[in-house]
């Protein structure tokens, strides 16, 4: 079975940085770009797409609130119609530079708090698709399992690709743990070994209460400011290979199924 293993990357700002890109570049396999709203400015994104395409790494676009200060996390009081600008705003900055180094933009990642605002309203989360079908009607969407936004990207036509996040914490619902939660980020290297095996294996992830629930997906999410992500993204890819499968951006993933 050909996995995904993708990460969101490039963003700093000027000469601040939050990881090594490039070195986590040569792990994953699909790359979420930030397109400079809450993280990102056009150097950072050039070498982002110059890096992905160097290492045949799929490219995405990773949109997020106007909010550097906040690292697009907090929830700002914008209008569906401001958010579906701001959507149309980052995608098209990026697939301008991809397309200016002989590549494209392949998939569509939501960031943090923009993400959990679409992903709360079915007529937002409808329109915000629809613009992106309008923009590039083969974008594969990113998005966990059985959510709002998966089911508005496939009313739209568009392709989804749903997510495992390997570093965030599940309730028994099977939403992620908020951040100022002990326990909701996990970067202590054998507790990720072992749930991305779980996952392989198994299919399902352990819950912060202890219970076991099912996860459907077929790529794994490591966040780039996660302490360790260089490391836990290199166990994810070592531990899919372990387990007999192969590493594939996502294009490769869809076709393969």
């Amino acid at each position: 079975m050909k996995i995904d293993v993708n990460s969101d990357m490039g963003e700093g700002f000027g000469v601040y940085q939050l990881c090594d890109d490039a070195a986590l570049m040569k792990v994953v396999s699909s790359a979420n770009i930030a397109c400079g709203f809450h993280a990102g400015d056009p150097a950072i994104m050039t070498n982002m797409v110059r890096l992905a395409k160097a290492h045949g790494v799929g490219i995405g676009a990773h949109p997020g609130l106007p909010d550097r200060q906040g690292f697009g996390r907090r929830e700002l009081p914008f209008s569906a119609e401001e958010i579906c600008q701001q959507v149309a705003y980052q995608l098209g900055a990026l697939t301008a530079i991809a397309r200016a180094e002989g590549t494209h933009v392949s998939h569509f990642s939501f960031h943090a708090a923009m993400g959990n605002i679409v992903n709360r309203d079915a007529a937002l989360a409808q329109q915000v698709m629809e613009l992106v079908a309008r923009i590039n009607s083969e974008l594969i969407i990113f998005a966990q399992p059985d959510t709002i936004i998966e089911v508005a990207a496939q009313a739209a036509g568009l392709k989804t690709l749903t997510l495992f996040l390997a570093d965030r914490a599940y309730d028994a619902q099977g939403r992620l743990v908020p951040r100022g939660i002990a326990g909701a980020v996990i970067n202590e290297e054998s507790a990720l070994r072992a749930r991305v095996r779980q996952f392989l294996q198994h299919g399902t992830v352990t819950t912060i209460e202890g219970e076991e629930i099912a996860v459907r997906a077929r790529s794994i999410l490591v966040h780039s400011d996660t302490p360790g992500s260089l490391a836990l993204a290199t166990i994810m890819r070592s531990e899919i290979e372990a387990c007999g499968h192969q590493v594939a951006p996502a294009a490769e993933v869809l076709q393969s199924r």
